[in-house]
């Protein structure tokens, strides 16, 4: 496939300290990217470094073959940028912000359906800086896409989203993908990267560590006899729109748990199968809840996870 994003032995330095050495990784046009490691492996400074932000000291950046620092303001119009913190007036409302950023786009997204879509339809006159965390990610995720990009980079687009918000996040990114989007992303969820990406790369101190799809790694971490461990999800049917919150307040710490689709819901949990599965059942039987369907596994994103850890020896972030 053709790369929309392509780097070749990229260096950026700041001052003493090389925070990429090195590194080269490739995205796919029309595909998702999901580039991962823990606090301080670079994978920021790379993406920042493709949006034009930061300047190489060495290597070559490619962005839609062109460079993103003398090309940015062609760039501009084909690229949308999601930025981890910052980039929006703190006094603007969400309508103004949304409404001016659409208005320097030729053909722009209709605002009324992608509002709606982000759940961010009924902030009204608040401030961007009075809405909470998750609102605001979703103000901004909506500003990367206004301008129907061709390749967009996400910088951790569901951090502090609720479980509702994240699923709508993803479905968004998914149709991002089917209208042949290229997608760019940062994430400290192994299982978004499960979910959506199509490639992965892995970077720690500043280099590619691996590469691959997301089956492709986890295939050839086990081959090469990468830990084990017992945490285990449940999936099970019951009746739509269950009190998740409710839930997770009954279930060992560290538990997860989605509704997706309608009635359909996967709880994740630490070590200690038998305990999650205790708790679950215990809480359904408890407020009247029909269960069905109820099978136990090892959690998706499970297995990334304990890639990244034998690989870096540090946690995803």
């Amino acid at each position: 496939m053709t790369a929309a994003l392509d780097i070749v032995d990229l260096g950026v330095r700041y001052g003493a300290v090389e925070a990429v050495a090195g590194l080269t990784m490739s995205a796919a046009a029309g595909a998702v990217t999901a580039v991962l490691g823990p606090n301080g492996a670079g994978k920021t400074t790379t993406i920042e470094t493709a949006e034009g932000y930061r300047r190489r000291f060495t290597g070559q950046v490619r962005v839609l073959g062109r460079d993103p620092v003398a090309d940015h303001a062609e760039l501009r119009q084909r690229v949308g940028v999601m930025l981890q913190a910052g980039g929006v007036p703190g006094a603007a409302t969400a309508d103004q912000v949304l409404t001016y950023t659409a208005g320097l786009y030729a053909h722009p997204l209709d605002l009324g359906p992608l509002a709606e879509r982000l759940g961010i339809d009924r902030l009204g006159r608040t401030p961007f800086r009075r809405l909470s965390g998750g609102e605001q990610q979703r103000v901004k995720l909506a500003l990367a896409v206004v301008g129907r990009p061709e390749l967009v980079f996400l910088d951790e687009p569901t951090a502090g989203l609720d479980p509702q918000a994240r699923l709508a996040t993803w479905e968004l990114i998914r149709a991002l993908r089917t209208d042949g989007v290229t997608v760019i992303l940062t994430s400290h969820l192994m299982l978004e990267a499960t979910e959506l990406a199509d490639h992965v790369v892995i970077v720690d101190h500043g280099r590619c560590v691996a590469a691959g799809s997301p089956a492709e790694l986890v295939a050839a971490h086990s081959l090469v006899g990468g830990s084990g461990g017992t945490a285990r999800s449940i999936r099970f049917s019951a009746p739509p729109g269950l009190d998740l919150a409710a839930l997770l307040a009954a279930l060992p710490a560290g538990a997860a748990a989605s509704e997706s689709p309608a009635g359909s819901y996967l709880v994740d949990g630490p070590q200690g199968g038998p305990a999650l599965l205790a708790a679950l059942t215990g809480w359904c039987a408890d407020h009247g809840v029909d269960i069905a369907g109820l099978s136990v596994g090892v959690p998706a994103g499970y297995e990334l996870e304990q890639l990244l850890l034998d690989l870096t020896g540090r946690a995803p972030s």
